[in-house]
C-alpha cells in the first residue's frame, strides 16, 4: 500500500478553508459565519487500495479501505482519479476530504441490494453522521445512478424515452400511466411491491449531525431522491456545486437544508426535478426539539428548472430565521421565490431578506405564498391533513429589488391573514403573460415602488 506525504496547495488550501468572509459584507441582518472544515495535510489515492477506475469493478470496499487508513492517521484526502469509479455506499469518517479530480466519475450501482443496512434500510450513495470536519471537493463527478430508482410519469417523457425505460424491464402501472423500475431485467427487487419499493428510494449525499461540513467544485447529478441533504448541522459550505438531474425526475429535490444552522450556499448552479434550494424544518412536535433552520446565507447562485428556485416548506415546524437570499437568478423554474406550507406541517419564519433577484421564463409564480400545500408521492392521490396545530405563519419577509420577466402570474398569496402577514415586497418590476395578483388579503402583502406589468 502506498501512502504519499504531499503538502501541496490542495491540502494547504483545505486546512485551512477557502476565504469565504467576503459573501458577509454589508447583510441586512447579522449572520452566524460557518467555520470550513480543518483537513490534516496526509494523501491518498483510491488506486493506492486496490481501486480500479473501469466502470465495470465495484470500488466499495475500496472506498472503505481508503477511509478507514486515513482514520486510523487522523484523516486526509482521498485522492479519485480520472476514471469511472463504480460503487455502492460511502460513509465518511472524521476529518476526511474526499477529492475528485477532474475526469473523476464516481458512479453508484444501479444494484439496489448494495445499499441495504443490516435493519433492510437503505443507505444514501454518500453519508456523514456524527462527524466534524468532512468535505467533498474537486473537479468531478458525483452520479447517484437515479433512473434505476425512480418511477416515472408517461405524461413527462417522450415516445422514445417511454421505450428506453420500458426496455429495463419494470412494471407499468396505473393503466400505462406509471413506470416503476420493479422487475428489472437485470437487478433484483429490493421489496416486495413497487410502491414498498418506491417509498426506498434514498438520497444522493446526506450529512446528518455534523459540524464543518464543505462541498465545492464538484458535480452531484443524478440522484434517486434528493441530491445534498444536510440534516441537523452547523457550519455547511456548499460553493460553487453544480446540481443536476432531469427536469421530470420525481422528487428530484437540489439542495435541501433541514434544521441546519450557520449555512452558505453560495455560486451554486441548480437544474433539477424538484425544488431548487430549500429549507425545511420538520412538521409537527417531533420537530421542535430538533431546532430552527438559521443563519443561512444563500448567494450568487444560479437556478434552472426547479419547481421553487427558492423555497421554504412545506415543513418548517421548527422555525426559518435569519435567512438572507441575494444576487439569484431564477431561469425557467416553476415559481421564483415559493413559500409552501399547510396546517400540520407549519411553523413561522422570522427575519426572512430576499433582495436584488432576477428571474425569467417562469412557468407559474414569481413570488407564492401557499398555506394548502399537498404532497402527492407518486401512484397516489394525497390529501390534505385536517387539524388546528402547527400551522403556517409567513411573516417578518422583505424582498426587494426583483427583476422578473414572463412569469405567467407575479404574485400570488393564498390563505388567511394570520398565516400570511408581514411580507414586505418593494423597489421590484415582474411582467406578467397572464395576471399580475392574486392575493387573498391584500393587507398582508406590503407593495411599495413595485411596477406589476402585463400585455
Amino acid at each position: 500500500m502506498k501512502i504519499v506525504l504531499l503538502l501541496s496547495l490542495l491540502a494547504a488550501f483545505s486546512a485551512k478553508g477557502g476565504d469565504y468572509a467576503g459573501y458577509y459584507k454589508d447583510l441586512p441582518v447579522q449572520l452566524g459565519q460557518p467555520a470550513a472544515p480543518a483537513i490534516p495535510a496526509l494523501t491518498v489515492s483510491l488506486a493506492d487500495f486496490g481501486g480500479v477506475g473501469d466502470g465495470i469493478t465495484s470500488n466499495t470496499e475500496a472506498f472503505a479501505k481508503a477511509i478507514s487508513a486515513l482514520n486510523k492517521q487522523g484523516g486526509g484526502h482521498l485522492i479519485v482519479p480520472p476514471g469511472i469509479w463504480l460503487t455502492g455506499p460511502i460513509s465518511f469518517k472524521d476529518r476526511i476530504d474526499l477529492h475528485l479530480e477532474r475526469g473523476a466519475l464516481i458512479l453508484f450501482s444501479p444494484d439496489k441490494k448494495e445499499f441495504l443496512d443490516d435493519k433492510g434500510k437503505v443507505k444514501p450513495g454518500i453519508t456523514a453522521s456524527k462527524r466534524t470536519d468532512v468535505s467533498i471537493t474537486g473537479e468531478g463527478i458525483i452520479d447517484g445512478n437515479g433512473e434505476w430508482w425512480r418511477a416515472v410519469k408517461r405524461g413527462k417523457v417522450s415516445d422514445v424515452e417511454w421505450k428506453d425505460y420500458k426496455a429495463l424491464g419494470g412494471t407499468e402501472a396505473d393503466g400505462g400511466k406509471l413506470w416503476y423500475p420493479f422487475n428489472l431485467k437485470h437487478f433484483e427487487n429490493i421489496a416486495g411491491d413497487l410502491k414498498a419499493q418506491e417509498k426506498m428510494r434514498t438520497h444522493l449525499i446526506r450529512f446528518t449531525d455534523c459540524e464543518r461540513v464543505l462541498v465545492e467544485g464538484v458535480t452531484v447529478q443524478n440522484s434517486p431522491k434528493f441530491h445534498i441533504v444536510p440534516t441537523r448541522c452547523k457550519d455547511v459550505i456548499l460553493h460553487n456545486v453544480t446540481v443536476r438531474c432531469p427536469w421530470n425526475a420525481q422528487n428530484g429535490d437540489g439542495i435541501d437544508l433541514m434544521f441546519s444552522q450557520r449555512v452558505l450556499v453560495a455560486g451554486c448552479t441548480v437544474d433539477v426535478g424538484d425544488d431548487g434550494i430549500c429549507l425545511k424544518a420538520g412538521g409537527g412536535a417531533n420537530a421542535l426539539p430538533q431546532g430552527p433552520v438559521k443563519d443561512v446565507l444563500i448567494v450568487d447562485n444560479t437556478v434552472f428548472h426547479a419547481h421553487g428556485g427558492f423555497v421554504i416548506g412545506s415543513e418548517f415546524s421548527a422555525g426559518i430565521q435569519n435567512v438572507v437570499v441575494r444576487r439569484n437568478t431564477f431561469s425557467g423554474t416553476d415559481t421564483g421565490l415559493r413559500f409552501k406550507s399547510a396546517p400540520g406541517r407549519g411553523g413561522r419564519t422570522e427575519r426572512i431578506f430576499i433582495e436584488d433577484i432576477v428571474m425569467s421564463d417562469i412557468r407559474d409564480q414569481a413570488i407564492v405564498f401557499e398555506t394548502t400545500y399537498v404532497d402527492v408521492p407518486v401512484g397516489t392521490q394525497g390529501k390534505a391533513q385536517v387539524t388546528e396545530q402547527f400551522l403556517p405563519e409567513f411573516t417578518d419577509i422583505d424582498i426587494r429589488r426583483v427583476t422578473c420577466r414572463d412569469a405567467r402570474t407575479g404574485i400570488k398569496a393564498k390563505g388567511p391573514v394570520s398565516m400570511i402577514h408581514g411580507i414586505r415586497i418593494s423597489d421590484s418590476i415582474l411582467f406578467c403573460t397572464s395576471e399580475t395578483t392574486d392575493i387573498d388579503n391584500p393587507s398582508a402583502v406590503s407593495l411599495e415602488n413595485v411596477r406589476l406589468l402585463t400585455y
